[in-house]
């Protein structure tokens, strides 16, 4: 079951290879410049020579479907629907904030929560339960500081993502710690797509659209009409 992995829904663009569920390669690097166009494919080519495959021995493609940046989700999941096209094989489809707790589970917190940065004071986060990982609260674009989840001050609490310093210092979590420097990773798409592939949960390719969460919101240029 070898299973070409991308991630692209936020600064890290990351691709894997597995084999079931051992990680066969691994190329993703974290750039403020959103590098998805430009290195996308060529991490493809990387992770390939670096498993010693080729396009025509993968058995599925599976993707970080998000939430988190728009153009990246995007260009994504054009190489995504491309591959599986070209090459005749599933498309596998994994919310991308999951692959942000995987490094954490069985530690000493009772959840932990991923979040993506999603301007001004808003992020998109879900809650997962620290030791099993089950979902506990969907996910969704929150604003912090009309949301401040003080309800979980008496928890033990792992806040992870690129939205981790603003819930700082904007939430009172006095149980919480917070990680900054944590992405979605391709590395972490292999558990749920190994499962998904063993249940046969495919996407439709032709209709297939990745989870934004919300509608695009374009910067409007100086002079545009309103």
């Amino acid at each position: 079951m070898k299973i070409l992995h991308l991630e692209t829904s936020s600064k890290n663009c990351s691709v894997a290879i597995s084999d079931g569920l051992e990680l066969l390669c691994l190329c993703e690097e974290v750039s403020d410049n959103y590098k998805q166009s430009e290195s996308l494919h060529t991490f493809v080519q990387w992770a390939l020579e670096g498993a010693n495959l080729s396009l025509k021995d993968l058995d599925a493609i599976s993707l970080g479907m998000g939430p988190g940046s728009y153009t990246g989700l995007r260009i994504g999941a054009s190489a995504a629907k491309g591959f599986c096209f070209g090459l005749e094989i599933p498309l596998i489809a994994v919310n991308s904030l999951e692959t942000m707790i995987k490094p954490f589970l069985g530690q000493n917190y009772d959840l932990i929560v991923p979040m993506v940065d999603a301007r001004r004071t808003e992020v998109y986060t879900a809650l997962y339960d620290g030791q099993t990982g089950k979902l506990q609260q969907p996910t969704q674009a929150l604003v912090l500081d009309e949301s401040p989840l003080e309800y979980l001050s008496d928890k033990k609490v792992l806040i992870v993502g690129d939205g981790a310093t603003k819930a700082q210092e904007i939430l009172n979590l006095p149980n919480a710690d917070f990680n900054d420097t944590v992405y979605p990773s391709a590395q972490y798409l292999t558990d749920e797509a190994v499962r998904k592939y063993t249940a046969a949960e495919f996407e439709d390719v032709a209709y297939f659209e990745p989870f934004y969460l919300k509608d695009f919101q374009g910067v409007k240029k100086k002079g545009s009409p309103k």
